[in-house]
């Protein structure tokens, strides 16, 4: 019955696909067939240094960084990712998270998580958009691991302005002041997934990372998976 109603939604109100417009079938969410096939997968594993690494080292306590998609200028990858951040079509995080964890699960190199973390927003965004864009992402990835959820380890401090037009040495400066770690003892000696949307200079995963290493006992192992790149 549920995919009757579904067909005759679609008839009515056709769900078309976020890259080239054309009709999705049942079966497809957000992109066709061929746009999927065309999005750019980094195909990054926890096994293999990468881009994220080296742009990560030497700043931060962590274990290994991976991402999804390449984030390129007026691409596909940007399409998708602003639907979900600016016009509030939150399942998209869903959707990513579910491909994400799908390769997640098969890589032999990603240890067992024990929790899975969000960038946090500032409140103020946060009540602006009405949800952080990582939480659906980072709880469907957290599904699929078998990994506990939780979003109270970091806190967001400061302004909550955007920071995509400043340069990076700004960027690094803001976000050093932005995050603060809570409870983190319950992290100790655990591993960490740290999800966020696109990594760009570093700088706000640079910050997390060292929030959460602020403990008074054994940090915890620091993982991070993001949505997209800029590289």
């Amino acid at each position: 019955m549920s995919k009757i109603l579904n067909d005759l939604v679609n008839l009515w109100v056709p769900r078309r696909c976020f890259g080239c417009n054309a009709h999705l079938y049942r079966g497809e969410r957000y992109l066709c067939a061929f746009c999927r096939h065309e999005m750019p997968l980094t195909e990054y594993n926890f096994g293999k240094e990468n881009d994220i690494d080296r742009k990560l080292y030497g700043r931060c306590r962590f274990e290994k960084a991976v991402s999804l998609l390449y984030f390129e200028r007026t691409g596909l990858a940007q399409t998708l990712i602003h639907a979900l951040k600016y016009r509030r079509i939150e399942p998209i995080g869903k959707f990513l998270g579910t491909w994400m964890g799908a390769s997640l699960v098969q890589d032999p190199e990603l240890p067992k998580i024990d929790w899975v973390i969000p960038v946090p927003l500032h409140p103020v965004k946060q009540r602006k958009r009405g949800y952080n864009q990582c939480a659906l992402f980072g709880k469907t990835l957290a599904g699929i691991l078998q990994a506990n959820w939780g979003e109270n380890y970091l806190l967001r401090k400061g302004t909550g302005r955007s920071q995509t037009k400043e340069n990076r040495g700004l960027r690094a400066r803001n976000a050093q002041a932005a995050f603060q770690g809570e409870n983190l003892d319950q992290l100790g000696n655990k591993s960490v997934l740290l999800v966020d949307d696109v990594i760009t200079t570093g700088a706000t995963l640079e910050a997390c990372c060292l929030a959460l290493s602020e403990t008074s006992g054994k940090p915890p192992r620091i993982y991070i998976a993001t949505m997209a790149a800029v590289l």
